[in-house]
């Protein structure tokens, strides 16, 4: 299981990852887009939607079935990645690459783990 460092993890496998300007990139863990399955298509949130953490922000759908995504932090989309409406199976080549979502005024990143928290959170179930 691919689970770098310089990223935070939410117990629902959503990664963040902060940016020097305070926004946050969202995107779902190497663990979720191995569970999930090869991604066949990707529903996205509206631009200046907001959300707070635990909120469904969007979802996925894979060859298995529909699965929601989670915010890990709230925030509002400031950007989505429109890429992955074409070619939602990036998520499975590069999960970490394949952002989803990117959120501004954020709060609750103290709330997220990091690398190593997961990856024992992740060896628990």
């Amino acid at each position: 299981m691919n689970t770098p460092k310089e990223f935070l993890y939410s117990k629902s496998h959503e990664w963040a990852k902060k940016l020097d300007d305070g926004s946050v990139l969202v995107g779902l863990s190497d663990k979720a887009q191995n569970d999930l399955g090869d991604l066949v298509f990707v529903n996205l949130p509206a631009v200046g939607d907001s959300f707070s953490a635990g909120d469904t922000m969007c979802d996925v759908e894979s060859v298995k079935a529909v699965s929601d995504v989670y915010a890990p932090v709230s925030g509002t989309v400031a950007e989505v990645n429109e890429m992955l409406l074409d070619t939602p199976e990036a998520i499975n080549k590069e999960p970490y690459e394949a952002w989803l979502v990117k959120l501004t005024d954020v709060s609750g990143l103290e709330d997220l783990l990091d690398a190593d928290a997961y990856i024992a959170v992740c060896e628990e179930e």
